[in-house]
Formats: C-alpha cells, sequence, structure tokens
C-alpha cells in the first residue's frame, strides 16, 4: 500500500490552537484578493467568495514557509543531537549512527554540514518519513546562532532617528505623532483609522514587540525609550570555510542560514541578545523589554520607540517577549523588499492577546470555545473607498509559489484597497469551513499552558490527505476575540454590519475555469507583466499560438486603451488571478467541473492548450495547485470505507473520495499540464529526436547511435524536464497510478463488494480519452492535430522515463508502489495499446538503464528474483531495454546454465577418475568398467552427434531421441561426414553446416509434415498431417538447440508462430501479414466493404467455414466458436471413411452483421486449430534446452531475428567490418575483390557469406557480429592455380593474389558453386 505520510499524525490540541491562531493572525493580515472593477461582466458568473484561511493563496505560502523552517529546524537536531533512545532505528539520527558504532568514536555533523543534510531531507518526497519517531521537539536555538555578535552600532543621530522602524525587512515608515489608532499616511494621504491593536502590531514586522506597550492605553504616542538611542549592530564571526566545497559555499550563505536564524526558538534567543547588547543592566532589573530582531540586511537593525509603563501598571496575564518569539513564524523571501508576512501576522496576534489581557487587570487570559469568531478590521467599507490611490513603488515577481508577491507596506496596502477596511463585523469560525479536504472542523480549543508548549512538534499536511515535500494542515481554526474582548467591542459600537456586507469583504476567485476564463486571465497578467519569470519555451504565448473558438466571445477589461492602467489594478490583478488558479486547479472537483464533460471525457488538444496558456504565466503556481489537487486521490473509494468492509478500519474517513473515471480525469489534466511545459516542437521527426536523446540519459548528443538535435532545443527540454516543480508533481502524478490499483485489489478482496459495479483500470481510462479522437472546439489544423495526436504519448513517456531517472538508485530491483513502479505501469500500458497511440517499440526504450546494469550477473539473479507488489525487476519490462542488450541478457542465461552442466560433468569426471586410478581401492578391472559404463552418460562434458551425410535427419533424430535435459545443456560438438572421411575441427562452422543440412531435410514438403508457401516461401504445418506428433518434437528440439547454442538457421516461419511460442495470441490481421498475405489482403478488403456498394453476401459469395487443402484433397468444417473444436487427422486405417466425405453442403453465408466474427474465427482455425496438435508438439521441445523465464525477454520479432537472422546482406556494412591479415583495405586485390561482389546478386551474396561462415543469415545484431576475415593465400601467376578456400570456423576466406579481375571473378564464382564438405588444406 502506497503511503504519503509515514508518522502518524500528532492530534496534539495544543498544536491546534497554534496552527488556528497562525490562520487567524495571517487571515487579518494578508491581503484579499478581490475582482478589480475594471472586470467583464461575464467573469462575475463564475465568482465565489474564499471563506477557507487555507483556500487563500498568500496564507498557503505563508504557512507552509514557516512550516518548511520548522522541518528544517526538527531535521538538524536530530542529525547533530539524535533522539537519545538507546534503539533508534533511523539512519540519519545521530543516536542511530552513535549506537552503530559502537565504542567506536562518531563525528558530529557540523552546522554546515547538518544544514545542507537538513535542506535536503526537507526537500524530498515524504520528508515527514524520514524523522525520527523519538525526537523531541527542539528547545533552544541553533546553533549558527553562535557565530552572531550583537553589540551598539555608534553612529551620528539624525532627526528623525528616534521615530525610524522597520515594516518589513529593509523597508522603513515614519511613526505617525498623530492621535492613537491611527497610522501615518503617505504623501498627504488622509490617514486610515484602525483598531490600535492591529496598529501597534504593524511598528515593525520583525516577532518581538515589549510586553510594556498597552497599544489601548489613552496616552500611546510613541515616545523613544531610554536605552533606544543607540541602534544594534548584528556581525557574524569569521569562520575558516573551504572556498573549493560546493556545499559550503551554498549552504554556507547567508540565505541559507536565515533558514535557521528566523525560526521561533532563535529568533527568542535573538531577542534576548539583542536586548542585552542594548542595555546589560535591563536584563539584571528585570526588565522585559525588547528590540526587533534581524531582517534581511543583518549589519544593523535600528530600535522601536515604545513607551515605558510602570511596574505597578503591567498586567498579569501579558505573555513575555519569550512567547511572541515562539510563536512567530518566519521566512525567507526571494527578494530584500519582500514584507515578513508571518511577522505581522504573529504581531498582531501577540498584541491582540496582551490589549486584551490589560484591559481586564489582573484576570487571567481566557479563551472563548468553537463559537468564538475571528474579528476584521473596523473601518467602514466607504472609508476605505475615499482614500486616494498612491502610486506602487514596485511589482515584484514571484518567482515561485513559496514566495508570494505581497511588497506594500501597511498604509499603502489600505489605501489601494489590497487589504480589508477596519470594520467592527466580526465572523464566526464555522465560515472558514469547506466541504474539501482543506476545511477546517470547528473543535474546542484549550488555553495553552506554557508559551514554550509544542510550539515546535507540529509538522502539518498541506493538503489533508498526504503529503510529500511541504507541510499543511487540516487542524481547527481558533479566534483571536476573547468573551469579553467581544463585549467591549459591542459596547463602543453603534452599530454592527450584517452578513451581507461581511460577505463583500471575503476573498474573491472564480469557481471554475472554462476556455475563455483561461485566455483572459493569461492575456491579463501577460499584458500588465506580471507573469512568473521561467525557463519554459515559448515563454509567452502570442500571435499565431494564441486560439479562440469561433463560437465563443472573447472577454476584455474595461479600459481605455490610449490611457496608461494604473499600478495598483496590475497588482489587484495579480492577486485575483494568482487566488484563481491556485482555487480552481488545488481543489479536485473545480478541476473536474473545468476540464471534463459530463460523460468524464476530456478534449485533449483544448486541455493541452489551456495548461500550454497556464504554464506560461504561473508554472510554479500551476504545479504546486495540481500537486495539491491530487492528494484526493488517494483517498479510498466508497466500496473501501462501507461499515460492512473488512478493509474500513485500514482507512481515515476523508469527506470526499473519487471513482476511477473521475480519478482518470484528474490524472489527465495533470499529465497535460507537463506536456504543455515541453517546448512546442512542430516536426515530428525532431520530436522522437529529442525523445531518443533523454532515453540514453543525456541533455546533448555529440553523434553515434543517438539522434542529433539543435543544441538551444536539447537545452530547453533539459529547463523543462529538470524543473523541481514539474518533477514533484509527476513523482506524486506517477505514485497515483500503484495506489488505485491496490485499491481496486482490495475491493476484489472484498467479500461485501459488488461484482457488478467494478471498475476498469485507471490507466485504461486514462489512455482512451487519449485515443478518443474528440473534435476539438478551438481552430486546430489538420496537421496540428495529427502533431498533437503523436506529441501527448511521446511527452507522456519522456515524463515516466525522467522520474524513473531521477528515482533509480542503480539497482535492477525498483520499488514497485512508488513514483518509478508508477511510471513502469504506465509504460506497461501505453505498451500494450501501442498502436492505436501511433507508438513504435523504440519509443519505449530507456538504453540509459542497459548501458549501466551488469550484463552477465543482473539477468542470472532476474531468474530467482519473484517481483512483488512492493519489489519489480527491470527485466519484468523488457521492452524499455535496447534489443542488444536483450539479446546479451537471453544469452548470457544460456551461458550460465550451459558453464553449470559443464562444470557439474567435469567434476564428476574427475572423481570417477580417481576411482578407476590404478592405486584406487577398486581394484577389479570389470567393476571399473562397469562403473565408466553407468557414469558414462553423467560424467560426459559435451553433446556429442556423430552425423553421416547421407541420412543427417536420421541419425539426428535417433541420436536426440530420450536424451536427458543435463545432456541438452551441455556445449555441443558436431562429428560431421567423418565415416566418409571428412576431417573438421568443429569451433562453430561445422554446427552451422550441420544445422543447415538438418533443418533443410526436416522441413521438406515431401515428407508431409511441413508446407511452403510459393510465394513469400514461409514454412508452415500442415494440418491434419500424416507424420506422428514426436517428430514435431524432435524438429523442435533441434530448433531449440541452435538457438540455445547462439546459432541461426536458414529458416523461415511466420511471425506468428513466434507469437504463440511466447504466449501471445494471434487474432489480429497483422499477425498473418506476412505469412499469408494475399489471404490478408482479402480478409481487409471484407471488413472495409461498403454495403452501398452492394451486400457483403452477393459480392464476396463467402459461407462460414474453413477450407484446407490436404494432400490435394480439399477439406471444409464448419467454423464453431468455441475453443475446443478439434481438426480432423488422416487415419492410418486405409478403409477409413475420407475426410473431404463429410465437408458441409449447407454452411451459413458471411453477412456484414457476422464478417467481423468470421474473420476472428477464420485467424483462430488457421493459426490454432488446424495444427493444435502438431504445434503442441513443436512447442514442447521448442522449450527443452531453453529457460521459460528467459524467453519473456524477447519479442516476438526479437525471437525471430535470433532463430532466422537476417537475409538480406548490405555488402557496404560487410566491407566496413571486413578485417585483412596479409594485406590492407588499399591493396588492388583487395578493391577487385569487393568490386566483384557488389555486382553480385541475393543468392552469390548468401553463398558467399555461407562459404566463409558456414550461414548465409546475418545474425542478429548486423555485420558488426559477423567475424569476415581476408587473408592473402599466396600469389597465382597464370590463368589456374589454387581456389580460393575458408576456414568456417573462424571467418576467414583465404583468396590468392590473381593476375587480374578476369582470373578472380572465374575462380570465386567457382568455389562457391562447388563448396561442400570439410578437410584440412
Amino acid at each position: 500500500m502506497t503511503r504519503e505520510v509515514g508518522r502518524p499524525a500528532d492530534n496534539d490540541s495544543s498544536r491546534n490552537s497554534l496552527e488556528t491562531e497562525i490562520l487567524a493572525a495571517l487571515w487579518e493580515q494578508v491581503p484579499f484578493p478581490r475582482l478589480p472593477i475594471d472586470a467583464p461582466s461575464e467573469i462575475k458568473d463564475l465568482l465565489i467568495d474564499v471563506e477557507n484561511p487555507k483556500r487563500v493563496y498568500a496564507i498557503h505560502c505563508a504557512s507552509r514557509r514557516h512550516n518548511l523552517q520548522l522541518l528544517i529546524e526538527k531535521f538538524i537536531h536530530q542529525l547533530r543531537y539524535g533522539c537519545g533512545f538507546s534503539a533508534c532505528t533511523t539512519a540519519s539520527c545521530f543516536s542511530c549512527r552513535k549506537r552503530l558504532a559502537g565504542k567506536t568514536p562518531v563525528r558530529r555533523y557540523s552546522p554546515a554540514s547538518a544544514r545542507t543534510l537538513a535542506i535536503f531531507l526537507a526537500s524530498q518526497d515524504d520528508a515527514d518519513s524520514r524523522l525520527c519517531p523519538y525526537l523531541p521537539s527542539p528547545t533552544g536555538p541553533s546553533d549558527s546562532m553562535k557565530s552572531l555578535m550583537f553589540g551598539p552600532r555608534y553612529t551620528t543621530p539624525s532627526n528623525d532617528a528616534t521615530n525610524t522602524t522597520y515594516t518589513s525587512p529593509g523597508l522603513k515608515s515614519k511613526i505617525s505623532k498623530g492621535p492613537p489608532g491611527r497610522v501615518g499616511s503617505k504623501g498627504g494621504q488622509a490617514p486610515v483609522q484602525g483598531n490600535s491593536s492591529l496598529q501597534a502590531g504593524r511598528r515593525w514586522s520583525g516577532q518581538t514587540h515589549s510586553t510594556q506597550a498597552k497599544s489601548e492605553a489613552p496616552n500611546s504616542d510613541s515616545v523613544p525609550s531610554s536605552n533606544a538611542s543607540h541602534p544594534i549592530r548584528i556581525t557574524e564571526r569569521s569562520v575558516s570555510k573551504d572556498y573549493r566545497s560546493f556545499a559550503a559555499n551554498v549552504f554556507g550563505t547567508v540565505a541559507f542560514k536565515m533558514l535557521e536564524w528566523l525560526t521561533p526558538n532563535s529568533m527568542e534567543a535573538m531577542a534576548g541578545k539583542i536586548e542585552a547588547a542594548r542595555d546589560p543592566l535591563s536584563i539584571t532589573a528585570g526588565s522585559q523589554e525588547t528590540t526587533s530582531p534581524p531582517g534581511d540586511d543583518i549589519e544593523g537593525i535600528r530600535p522601536t520607540s515604545i513607551p515605558s509603563i510602570p511596574e505597578s501598571e503591567k498586567p498579569v496575564a501579558v505573555r513575555s517577549t519569550s512567547d511572541v518569539h515562539r510563536f512567530a513564524p518566519s521566512g525567507v523571501s526571494a527578494r530584500s523588499e519582500i514584507n515578513g508576512l508571518y511577522q505581522r501576522a504573529h504581531s498582531e496576534h501577540q498584541l491582540v492577546s496582551n490589549s486584551n489581557s490589560g484591559s481586564q487587570g489582573p484576570q487571567p487570559h481566557h479563551r472563548r470555545n468553537s463559537n468564538t469568531r475571528i474579528r476584521t478590521s473596523s473601518v467602514s467599507k466607504s472609508h476605505a473607498k475615499t482614500v486616494p490611490e498612491p502610486l506602487i513603488e514596485s511589482i515584484a515577481d514571484e518567482a515561485s509559489p513559496l514566495s508570494p508577491s505581497i511588497h506594500t507596506t501597511q498604509s499603502e496596502k489600505a489605501s489601494k484597497g489590497l487589504i480589508r477596511p477596519p470594520s467592527t463585523m466580526t465572523r464566526t469560525t464555522s465560515q472558514l469551513g469547506e466541504s474539501d479536504d482543506h476545511s477546517m472542523p470547528e473543535t474546542r480549543i484549550p488555553e495553552l499552558d506554557s508559551p514554550h508548549a509544542h510550539a515546535d512538534d507540529h509538522l502539518p499536511q498541506m493538503d489533508g490527505v498526504s503529503g510529500e515535500e511541504t507541510l499543511s494542515s487540516d487542524e481547527t481554526t481558533r479566534s483571536l476575540d476573547t468573551a469579553d474582548e467581544k463585549q467591549d467591542t459591542l459596547a463602543t459600537s453603534d452599530t454592527v454590519d450584517s452578513p451581507s456586507e461581511l460577505d463583500s469583504y471575503l476573498p474573491q476567485s472564480l469557481s471554475r475555469l472554462n476556455l475563455q476564463a483561461v485566455n483572459f486571465i493569461c492575456d491579463v497578467l501577460q499584458e500588465d507583466a506580471t507573469s512568473e519569470r521561467h525557463f519554459f519555451e515559448p515563454s509567452t504565448i502570442t500571435g499565431s499560438l494564441k486560439r479562440s473558438s469561433s463560437r465563443l466571445k472573447s472577454w476584455r477589461r474595461k479600459r481605455k486603451s490610449h490611457t496608461n492602467y494604473p499600478q495598483d489594478l496590475k497588482v489587484q490583478w495579480k492577486l485575483f488571478v494568482e487566488q484563481s488558479i491556485f482555487s480552481v486547479l488545488s481543489d479536485p472537483q473545480a478541476l473536474l467541473d473545468s476540464f471534463t464533460d459530463s460523460n468524464g471525457t476530456v478534449d485533449s488538444q483544448t486541455l493541452w492548450y489551456c495548461m500550454l496558456r497556464l504554464t506560461r504565466v504561473a508554472p510554479s503556481l500551476v504545479f504546486d495547485s495540481l500537486w495539491i489537487a491530487l492528494a484526493g486521490l488517494f483517498a479510498p473509494p466508497k466500496a473501501l470505507r462501507s461499515t460492512r468492509s473488512p478493509t474500513s478500519k485500514m482507512f481515515p474517513r476523508p469527506q470526499r473520495s473519487f471513482s476511477n473515471s473521475e480519478a482518470a480525469g484528474l490524472m489527465s489534466v495533470c499529465f497535460h499540464a507537463l506536456v504543455a511545459a515541453a517546448p512546442l516542437v512542430t516536426d515530428s521527426r525532431q520530436l522522437n529526436d529529442l525523445s531518443r536523446i533523454r532515453a540514453h540519459g543525456l541533455s546533448l548528443t555529440g553523434g553515434g547511435a543517438v539522434a542529433r538535435a539543435p543544441v538551444s532545443l536539447c537545452l530547453q527540454y533539459e529547463d523543462a524536464f529538470t524543473d523541481d516543480m514539474a518533477l514533484r508533481l509527476a513523482r506524486r502524478l506517477l505514485r497515483v497510478i500503484p495506489t488505485r490499483r491496490h485499491f481496486d485489489e482490495l475491493i476484489e478482496l472484498d467479500l461485501d463488494s459488488d461484482d457488478s459495479v467494478k471498475e476498469p483500470d485507471v490507466l485504461e481510462i486514462l489512455l482512451s480519452n487519449l485515443e478518443s479522437s474528440t473534435q476539438s472546439i478551438l481552430n486546430f489544423s489538420k496537421a496540428e492535430r495529427s502533431l498533437h495526436e503523436k506529441r501527448v504519448p511521446v511527452l507522456l513517456l519522456d515524463w515516466a522515463r525522467a522520474v524513473m531517472l531521477h528515482e533509480w538508485e542503480g539497482k535492477p530491483e525498483v520499488s514497485g508502489d512508488g513514483p518509478f513502479g508508477g511510471a513502469l505501469s504506465l509504460i506497461a500500458a501505453m505498451y500494450r495499446k501501442r498502436q492505436s497511440l501511433l507508438l513504435g517499440d523504440v519509443h519505449f526504450r530507456a538504453e540509459y538503464f542497459g548501458e549501466r546494469l551488469d550484463p552477465i550477473q543482473m539477468p542470472i539473479s532476474w531468474l530467482s528474483f519473484a517481483s512483488t507488489k512492493q519489489k519489480v525487476h527491470l527485466l519484468d519490462y523488457p521492452y524499455i531495454f535496447n534489443p542488444s542488450s536483450l539479446v546479451s541478457y537471453f544469452r548470457a542465461i544460456n551461458f550460465c546454465r550451459m558453464s553449470r552442466s559443464y562444470e557439474e560433468s567435469a567434476s564428476l569426471q574427475t572423481r570417477i577418475k580417481s576411482i578407476i586410478a590404478t592405486d584406487s581401492l577398486v581394484t577389479e578391472t570389470h567393476h571399473k568398467n562397469v562403473l565408466q559404463d553407468l557414469l558414462k552418460v553423467p560424467s560426459a562434458k559435451y553433446l556429442i552427434l556423430d552425423i553421416s551425410r547421407k541420412n543427417v535427419l536420421r541419425d539426428t533424430f535417433d541420436q536426440l531421441w530420450r536424451r536427458e535435459e543435463r545432456e541438452l545443456l551441455r556445449p555441443l560438438k558436431i562429428h560431421l561426414g567423418e565415416d566418409a572421411g571428412e576431417e573438421g575441427f568443429d569451433s562453430g562452422g561445422v554446427q552451422q553446416e550441420f544445422f543447415r543440412l538438418a533443418i533443410a531435410e526436416a522441413l521438406n514438403p515431401d515428407y508431409g509434415a511441413f508446407t511452403i508457401d510459393d510465394r513469400t516461401r514461409m514454412t508452415w504445418f500442415q494440418p491434419g498431417s500424416v507424420q506422428p506428433e514426436w517428430k514435431f518434437e524432435l524438429v523442435g528440439l533441434l530448433i531449440s538447440l541452435a538457438l540455445y547454442n547462439g546459432l541461426t538457421l536458414p529458416i523461415t516461419f511466420p511471425k506468428a508462430l513466434y507469437r504463440k511460442l511466447l504466449g501471445e495470441p494471434v487474432t489480429e490481421l497483422h499477425d498473418i501479414a506476412d505469412g499469408w498475405p494475399d489471404l490478408a489482403n482479402g480478409l481487409t478488403n471484407l471488413l472495409e466493404w461498403n454495403e452501398k456498394d452492394g451486400s457483403v453476401e452477393d459480392v464476396f459469395v463467402l459461407t462460414y467455414e474453413f477450407s484446407t487443402s490436404m494432400f490435394g484433397k480439399p477439406v471444409t468444417r464448419e467454423m464453431e466458436p468455441s475453443r475446443r473444436t478439434s481438426w480432423p487427422q488422416f487415419s492410418e486405417h486405409p478403409d477409413s471413411t475420407p475426410l473431404p466425405a463429410d465437408n458441409p453442403t449447407d454452411a451459413a453465408s458471411v453477412t456484414g452483421d457476422n464478417r467481423n466474427a468470421y474473420v476472428s474465427d477464420y485467424i483462430r482455425y488457421l493459426t490454432d486449430v488446424s495444427v493444435a496438435s502438431q504445434f503442441a508438439a513443436f512447442a514442447r521441445g521448442f522449450q527443452a534446452c531453453l529457460q521459460p523465464k528467459s524467453l519473456q525477454l524477447l519479442s516476438p520479432g526479437l525471437l525471430q531475428n535470433l532463430v532466422e537472422g537476417t537475409q538480406e546482406i548490405d555488402v557496404g556494412e560487410l566491407r566496413r567490418a571486413a578485417r585483412y591479415v596479409g594485406w590492407d583495405a588499399s591493396h588492388p586485390a583487395v578493391r577487385d575483390f569487393w568490386s566483384i561482389v557488389k555486382q553480385y546478386d541475393d543468392r552469390m551474396r548468401r553463398k558467399l557469406l555461407e562459404f566463409v561462415t558456414a550461414s548465409d543469415r546475418v545474425p542478429v545484431g548486423g555485420m558488426a557480429n559477423i567475424q569476415f576475415v581476408i587473408q592473402k593465400n599466396g600469389e597465382e601467376e597464370g590463368e589456374g592455380g589454387h581456389l580460393p578456400t575458408a576456414y568456417t570456423c573462424y571467418g576467414t576466406l583465404l583468396l590468392p593474389e590473381y593476375r587480374d579481375m578476369d582470373v578472380l571473378r572465374e575462380r570465386l564464382a567457382m568455389a562457391l558453386e562447388n563448396a561442400q564438405g570439410f578437410g584440412f588444406a
């Protein structure tokens, strides 16, 4: 079973409460995306409100960034200090390393090394499962803090130095000197009145605040504190660094160190050090004042001016500074101007808590139950609209969904409408939930007992079901308001806004996407230049690449083209578009509503175009959102969650499950997004070349057997297939496949499940959507549609290979239930449908694996490997290997069996010799002879056959009859014609000669066992043959023996025979096209006949029967659908009834209705029923020498090449493969020889090859596997002289140097025409 999360979920109430407070604070602070005022009216029909904080894109990014820092902090603690458990088994835990080392000293990771490994572990799939289950929560600051030094910076004071504060790292603003509760406006803008506690929380975006600050006190104007006259300088102690180390120079930078500096524990320690640096006496005096933490610029920080509060007025229940640091999330953005979203959120939350505590005096701080409400701001909607629009200084692009582009100060955001105006309206927590995986059910939230209680233990899951690399949560939402605060709010407010007015302040998004919406939002981002920067090509979709439907009207913004578009509207559009993409693509149901029709089918080309546009404006957001949506597919189906099902207790109860049909629709959307990420290639051949390059694991190619492609295009492909977000999506997408199949298997095993509602496999549905020729609603040309049909399957295979290369660990045994197993399953399903998907065998190959695996040991170990759901072997999927590699594996298996048999017999022979020796214990000569005779067969090292040329086949059958298997597996030695005085040393050539003679006689049609087609020269079984079955078995054994010894045979069988030998069905017309081309053409015409031109009965006049000729007599039988039908055989009794007498006289006619069944039955009778007994005997003999599992490596075509070789002889390739002894290729005699051979026809070329190598067939692999040597054999001066001779065992042609070319032509032809027999020259 595939599990996305290996660690059990922790439901600690304090962690739920903390997560809820973080979400509540972020809900108060993040800018709400709203539909701008110039939006087209058509888009309003798709508009919805977003009530769940987790469905707000900015909150999603902020929460995940904070959780990543906590996860890295845990990994660093695990790597450096361990869990302390003596029996720990987590490999990366220091306690486990210490236990395994025993008494050997263990070197602890340095901070830089631990940071490097922690970032790597946190970035992996299912990162939670790599945490030690016994690991305690880190309580102290990170070790990286030890290198920081804090001290005062003495600078010349300026007039505004006292009132200067940080609103975010790297940005400063002026504190207002106006009345309390107001924020200083920019550029003379109208001040925006807001909640004083919130405004105090926004004075600086660091996580530290003074607990003495009473923002709601009557006199809360900013007054410089006594110890804030000097700014603080933060420097890093210089350490030695190896500048040649990549890890030290990358992970030792400030950007990566800040992942540790800005965690809550480190921020708490940093606040204390800053306070100590400002005034060491304040610590001893019990002062609780703190200063702001370091931001992006660590060189210096100016303290915040906070009024002092008398000790008697300090509230009792106020949290300390460390509390704020403890609960404050932090993150590192891509640019220095990005605001600290977490800092503002937690600052607000902390000051709200402080103000509430202060208003109640010394009473303890109480929190309400699940009916508490999250409070919004208190400024009315109308007041917010009167604020004039300021200019936005910059619009930062978003490099990834991890860093949202929110870069404005609080006053600027309020004036531009990017945040809610303050209001006294309240909203219940129930409004935050949604009926999806991201909902937050209401629970009773207790008060935290300690500010440090479990603050870092929580590692939530972002998608609510299971996660891989990022963290999220589906915990409960917690209100920031107390009951007393609610009473104060109601007392000071004259009116309470209605729920309808509250709805106008909620975030907005599109409920679904269609073609018009996709074109519109992508055009908006492109026109405003606010799209994400990326490396995908083309970078933008413009001009001829854009498509629209003639039946649908395009949407346009309500703007004047001659005026400059306001910057604030660009920001609003960017926020709204990002929120819409996130809301739709991360919601599985919204995805199905957007891109599938009522039948669940997908318009492939339209969907590809939509994904192409989206991935060119926000690729990281698209891939991340789809990754979240796929989490819903790991939820078990309803059948497994039934109360009667025994499997119901194995799974939690999610709120939504998906059928295989719906899962296939979601997977199709994600696959098309990955396909759209690849560069646009308009030539299918170039597309195949790029696929071949990546199949070898290469980015570029310099020649050789790998295809060529432009360097720029290769690099574009490399950028697409190595994109982190795209690969992350592909891994989860492929992991869905084994998970859904496991669910199907559990449903089949469930006794309570209904067999009538069994769903098809998810891959079958997915591929059927690709096969369907649904007409696109867009205006694509015929060439573009044809290219798309080829592009999608090829790129799907490329993505599967990309994941396999990324996940592979260098071993042939791989995981079967992870991304690698899902990629193999996808490739296997596409291989079965390769013809309908317009794919060839070459598309499925991944030569990268075959080039890095041991060609000898790997196939041997595969024979004993038993594949399971968890572990599979790469050789279980032989079509991903090159045919030459498969031939090497097949022959390695045969060679290993032959060597083992040889060694066993040699060992036995050695023991026998020791027994029969003169000094042995056996002294009787008779006993020794009897012992030798009894052990003659077991101790023989070779399988020796003595064959005479007069009776080749009879001698062969006699010597192979009833041989034991161990004898057949030994190396073969042939003694051919020695009874007639021939002298030949068998090193391969004699074997070739023997098999050529034996097979030619065995397949002779005169014997009545086989027939040969006059046109194709194909050999097939004679239906109802008079030959006994044991002869067919011996013929099969003869072919098996040749294949086992690595020899090719001069035979020609149709491919249907090899399909049957491998257990593959023969049911299609293309399976018999090579053996019976005329019959295949006739049956094709029958199937394609248009009955408008005449009925099938009148035109073809066929009856539903199968006819064949048996020794000149026509035998016909009516075909039956039952497969148990047997074909009649000739009887040995002369008085038996003739077979033609039983021919039917009134068989049914073939019509237009039954012609498909007629063709299927005719193919079955031709290749199966009529020759069933003969083929069964032949197959038994064929399998005698071969390991049954080794045949799984071969395809029918590859097996045919191994047995028969190739009949086409290319003289050019043969010349390139030839070698020379006694002269070189430039010698005149050598040039004359090749000139003569080039003029030969096919018959003479085969004779030449047979004369030199003893075989007229080219072995599998081509001429490169042939040894063809031309050796000089003296000089001949006259017209006569010696004829050319050959050492067939060594592939050597002994060629004399003749007087001229004419003599060479005459003597060579004479030698080839009269070559027979062996002897020694």
